[in-house]
């Protein structure tokens, strides 16, 4: 496998012109920094000289809240201030870029009460080709292909699965429903490497309903820590491609969406069977009265178990108003209405019925279609 000794040419106009964007908002939100012109003619020196400049701590964590903000997807937003930022930028091989991401599992599990939070790799300069994290979340379930056409497992997974058992991966002997994956690390010097995830890291709630008792013979579970992995920290055109982070998990992501989507786990039919509900003939709704159930498991659990979480209702709210306080300070407030609007009950929620604002705005957290892939099926490496 051939392997580039460095990452790509750099267009340092672009790169000049993204830094002092960056650095103007930067002061003009932070006062107290000192001068703007100051710190952007010492950061023109340095891409100058070397194609490339470094944050300061400060810029870095302001970067990252900031890029929260930004995230059109991203509903929980109203807390982007308390984002914890971790400044791992002089970690860059991938068994400490491992060991660093089950520090921030544990670390923002937090006993339960989850942190926000984010851990910043080494980012990606002319010379020096940064950390990938293969994983779209740093726990993902394996998803296996059994005998006779059927399957176990999460779905989703089943070809980044096959592709870790081919490269070395050993799953249980008896494989399960919720197989926690490897996390895959590669680098330029080492290229993929897979590490088990250690049981200290993986914080799970079992799931049981408040008020069916066989529920939880269903034998469910979710991961407490919601750690989105394989997008790219972009802050001021310098690019950090291994940034994990996390905020805490909306009751319908698991319910409606892991455990209730037909390409996923799938649960409602067997559900709406349990219920006793006629599913002869769609018009008794008995898709919807399940996937209700299934969500007030999942919420009803996490909070049982001391884990935060909260429900679509209430985060719609609060929403509205990290919106209005955007609006007030004078900022567009980037949203995508597909993935604002909860799976469950999205007319029953105020943020339904409006527009938003789609332009894209920076700080930002950004992915590309070989990134979105190698996290679903395990290919194309980084670097080939």
């Amino acid at each position: 496998m051939s392997r580039p000794q460095s990452a790509p040419d750099v267009d340092l106009e672009a790169l000049q012109a993204a830094a002092e964007e960056f650095l103007q908002l930067f002061h003009t939100e932070n006062p107290a920094a000192g001068s703007a012109e100051l710190r952007i003619a010492a950061v023109r020196r340095e891409i100058d000289l070397t194609g490339t400049y470094w944050h300061t701590p400060d810029e870095l964590v302001f970067g990252a809240r900031v890029a929260w903000r930004n995230n059109e997807r991203c509903i929980g937003r109203l807390y982007w201030r308390s984002l914890q930022v971790r400044d791992l930028r002089d970690v860059s091989t991938a068994g400490d870029v491992a060991a660093h991401c089950f520090d921030h599992l544990r670390e923002a599990y937090n006993g339960g009460k989850i942190r926000p939070m984010i851990s910043v790799f080494a980012p990606e300069t002319p010379t020096t080709a940064a950390p990938r994290i293969w994983n779209e979340q740093l726990i993902r379930y394996a998803g296996y292909d059994l005998p006779e056409g059927k399957a176990i497992g999460d779905p989703r997974y089943r070809s980044f699965t096959t592709q870790l058992i081919q490269r070395g991966w050993r799953p249980p002997v008896s494989p399960g429903a919720f197989d926690v994956l490897p996390l895959v690390v590669e680098t330029l010097a080492e290229g993929p490497r897979l590490f088990e995830l250690p049981s200290s890291a993986v914080q799970e709630v079992e799931l049981e309903h408040p008020e069916l008792p066989w529920f939880a013979g269903l034998g469910l579970r979710w991961h407490a820590v919601p750690v989105i992995s394989n997008n790219t920290l972009v802050i001021g055109g310098i690019s950090y491609p291994a940034a994990p982070f996390n905020g805490w998990y909306m009751g319908t992501e698991i319910g409606a969406r892991n455990l209730g989507d037909n390409d996923r786990y799938a649960l409602v039919p067997e559900i709406a069977v349990r219920m006793g509900l006629d599913t002869s003939d769609e018009a008794t709704l008995w898709r919807d009265r399940a996937l209700v159930e299934l969500n007030r498991a999942v919420l009803h659990s996490y909070r049982s178990s001391g884990v935060s979480i909260t429900d679509h209702h209430t985060e719609s709210r609060r929403f509205l108003i990290h919106l209005e306080r955007e609006e007030r300070a004078g900022r567009t407030c980037p949203a995508d209405w597909t993935w604002i609007v909860p799976p469950l009950s999205g007319s029953q929620t105020p943020v339904f019925h409006r527009y938003y604002d789609d332009a894209n705005a920076g700080p930002s957290f950004v992915t590309d279609p070989e990134t979105v892939h190698r996290g679903l099926h395990g290919a194309p490496p980084a670097f080939r």
